[in-house]
């Protein structure tokens, strides 16, 4: 047991004083400045000078008028001056408007591309100039308009139903909750990426040494195995510690802002996440745990370290595919077959079913047959990958990751016959 900490806390100290792990850490905070910085400061667009144009003055002076922070509307006398200006550099670009039959038609004319922003604002304007245009051949006054544009009312209301069959009205927190799912599996994804690299190259770049050799002479491959595996994990868990202290910490800093409470109103917190968060932080936890068992099979089966990127490629795509499945169909239908079969499949489990438990598509005894499911096969493959890791980390197989699996499957198989 000694050997088995040695080796786990070599591994753990060594990762959580690298550069990178201080870079993973400051990654949200880092992206979070960037996205400030782009919507904030270099987020405006160079393109927001537009002449504009109508043989019909009172067009030009009603277009004019229409509220817009973002772009500066001129006047212009004649497409002439238009092409003249813009070629001066006077205008980023300049408007052609023509009504006909109650119609409103623009062209817009640029050196370059203006970009999708601008033609959808462009052509809302424009929508709003011809519904103004319509209306008043029409005789419909501001008010009438208005009550025409207004969008019909539609809620959603969750019900249950008491042992007497009578039907009663509860509260809907699918919002928050999918939300919440959804960053969850937004997290899971990248510790899978981050950690499943990690383990795999500290797996292969020993073997690519020649160095097991000397390290199973002194200690047993399933040590050696276990201790590795757990070292990585722990430092998976101590970022996601540190990321839970930093919620904390700006949990009680902002909960009373204004904009928080908006957000959340006067909702409990526990009668909101409850059991769901709960069977979230399971589900992301085995989660990790199931592929970076994966990734640790992978790893042993390379030769050197420069082929840790290929090894890795079935977890990779394994766990793309269920966060695709899981963020595609919790977003346009819960109740997808996929989405249901999906939630009881390890390693798509720990992805589709917080996003089912989220939308009340899956009841809580669903959760908990998904979880012993996952449970019991990351165990199984766990077993597995640690009685195969004493062969193929003695395998240098040149033919690939799969051929070096089967002779390690077949000098597994001999030794047993022992």
């Amino acid at each position: 047991m000694s050997k088995f900490w040695v080796i786990a806390g070599d591994v753990y100290k060594k990762n959580v004083k690298s550069v990178s792990f201080a870079i993973l850490i400051l990654a949200p905070f880092l992206f979070g400045v960037f996205f400030w910085f782009i919507n904030n400061v270099a987020g405006g667009s160079d393109l927001n000078k537009i002449g504009v144009y109508s043989e019909t003055s009172e067009v030009v002076k009603a277009f004019s008028q229409m509220e817009n922070k973002d772009y500066q509307f001129v006047t212009l006398d004649s497409e002439n001056s238009g092409e003249k200006e813009l070629k001066a550099e006077k205008i980023d670009a300049y408007l052609v408007l023509e009504i006909t039959k109650e119609k409103v038609k623009g062209t817009i004319y640029a050196e370059s591309s203006v970009g999708t922003t601008l033609q959808m604002t462009l052509q809302e304007m424009l929508n709003s100039m011809q519904r103004s245009t319509r209306a008043t051949a029409l005789g419909l006054s501001g008010e009438q308009v208005a009550q025409l544009d207004e969008p019909a009312d539609f809620t959603t209301q969750k019900v249950s139903f008491a042992s007497d069959g009578t039907m009663d009205e509860k509260a809907d927190y699918s919002d928050i909750q999918s939300m919440v799912a959804m960053v969850a599996t937004i997290l899971l994804l990248v510790f899978i990426m981050t950690y499943a690299s990690i383990i795999a190259q500290e797996i292969a770049s020993e073997k690519g040494t020649r160095i097991m050799e000397i390290i199973l002479s002194s200690t047993k491959a399933q040590t050696h195995y276990y201790g590795k595996l757990v070292g990585v994990l722990l430092v998976a868990l101590t970022q996601m510690v540190i990321y839970a202290l930093m919620f904390g910490i700006g949990w009680q800093k902002f909960k009373d802002m204004e904009m928080v409470q908006n957000v959340i109103g006067g909702l409990s917190l526990e009668k909101v996440f409850g059991p769901f968060l709960i069977f979230t932080v399971i589900f992301v936890m085995l989660g990790i745990l199931i592929y970076s068992v994966l990734a640790a099979l992978c790893g042993s089966l390379v030769n050197k370290a420069e082929d840790t990127a290929k090894a890795i490629v079935p977890v990779t795509y394994l766990s793309m595919a269920g966060y695709f499945i899981a963020y595609l169909m919790g977003l346009m239908d819960p109740h997808s077959a996929v989405l249901k079969v999906s939630s009881y499949i390890p390693f798509f489990s720990s992805f589709s079913m917080p996003v089912r438990l989220a939308s009340d598509t899956a009841t809580i005894g669903n959760g908990i047959v998904s979880v012993v499911i996952l449970l019991v096969v990351t165990l199984v493959m766990m077993f597995l990958s640690a009685g195969l890791y004493k062969s193929n980390v003695l395998v240098y197989n040149d033919n690939g990751a799969w051929a070096a699996l089967k002779q390690s499957w077949v000098l597994l198989k001999n030794e047993k016959k022992k």
